[in-house]
């Protein structure tokens, strides 16, 4: 990166305004996320739901049939509110415009997710007043909807910031992100997925496995982009993150925790072979501990994953499950971009 002129303050990530520029590129890491992401394209159209509808009509019990309902429900409006936080929150306060194309890139892959789980509903639910309800799940079912208050409330946190200004208005920006990267998509989303996988395991809805392969792939770029954001305006003001800090981000997992042991002990209650309160509560934990490490923060529970079924999926799409971005099923990209520091 090269230096500003002499008596100058260079741009910071988290500074007011909106910087045009793109060379000299100040974040490279930011565009070749947005170029990974072009390559990891895929299309609702290739997930085949036939075998699922079998499944669902002659395999699965009340217990399980449950559980679907309540999964389909969640995310009929789960992908949503992260896309308004990201139009209504991210996009106007990270200001360097290779970030910005990477987030109108997740912007269009938060509609895509949309996408596959109306088609998920409109197959698993075809009684037009079962898909209502599912909608309004926010509304109608307490699990769901304590959920939902929990990501509004963060959303509302910085809702009237404008510009971030102050260091305590970039602490209360970093926190509305760490709460979307850690715990809705890395607390709420990896919950549902080990409850798809689960299912899987047991030789059922293949079909919705095989898409929530690619939007758990797309999910773990998400977090990813958002923790190099915290890494990076750290770096660049050390002071940000402070044991208040620190303790706000322990004390929001928790709560997401909780908010997520309550959906599953409604998303369990008709007692699914296989899955107990106690294993999901463990798992959740893992979860947030693996979110602190992400974070740079020492973890808070100390708890193992308990399903060995998560070991046991596709390894080409699930690499590392909790570490590593997976490269299967990328389309090609032409061209390269040379990144000169001194440029």
């Amino acid at each position: 990166m090269s230096n500003p002129p002499s008596g100058t303050r260079r741009q910071l990530l988290l500074d007011p305004g909106f910087e045009l520029t793109l060379r000299p590129m100040r974040y490279p890491q930011f565009y070749e996320m947005y170029r990974n992401a072009i390559r990891n394209t895929w299309t609702v159209e290739e997930v085949d739901f036939s075998l699922d509808t079998r499944d669902l009509a002659h395999k699965v019990g009340p217990a399980e049939r449950h559980l679907i309902e309540r999964l389909v429900a969640f995310f009929a409006t789960g992908d949503s509110i992260v896309s308004n936080n990201l139009v209504l929150n991210l996009y106007q306060h990270i200001n360097a415009p290779e970030a910005r194309m990477y987030l109108s890139r997740q912007l269009y892959e938060e509609a895509l997710h949309v996408q596959f789980y109306l088609t998920l509903l409109d197959t698993y639910l075809p009684d037009p007043e079962a898909r209502a309800k599912a909608f309004a799940a926010t509304e109608n079912i307490p699990s769901i909807r304590r959920k939902a208050e929990f990501c509004f409330k963060w959303i509302d946190s910085i809702q009237e910031l404008d510009r971030i200004e102050t260091a305590d208005q970039r602490r209360r920006f970093l926190l509305n992100l760490v709460c979307f990267a850690a715990c809705i998509e890395g607390l709420f989303f990896f919950g549902a997925f080990a409850y798809v996988y689960y299912l899987r395991s047991r030789g059922l809805l293949n079909g919705l496995a095989a898409g929530t392969n690619w939007v758990f792939r797309d999910e773990s770029c998400h977090m990813a982009f958002a923790f190099e954001v915290i890494r990076t305006a750290r770096e660049e003001e050390p002071d940000l993150v402070d044991d208040d800090f620190r303790r706000q981000v322990v004390e929001m997992l928790c709560e997401a925790v909780d908010c997520e042991v309550a959906f599953a002990e409604d998303t369990l209650s008709g007692g699914v072979a296989g899955l107990s309160i106690r294993d999901m509560r463990e798992y959740l934990q893992y979860c947030a501990d693996q979110r602190l490490a992400q974070l740079g923060f020492a973890k808070h529970f100390g708890a193992r994953n308990p399903f060995g079924f998560m070991d046991l999926q596709d390894v080409q799409e699930l690499t590392n499950f909790f570490e590593r971005r997976v490269s299967a099923y990328q389309v090609g990209v032409q061209g390269e971009v040379a990144f000169d520091e001194a440029f």
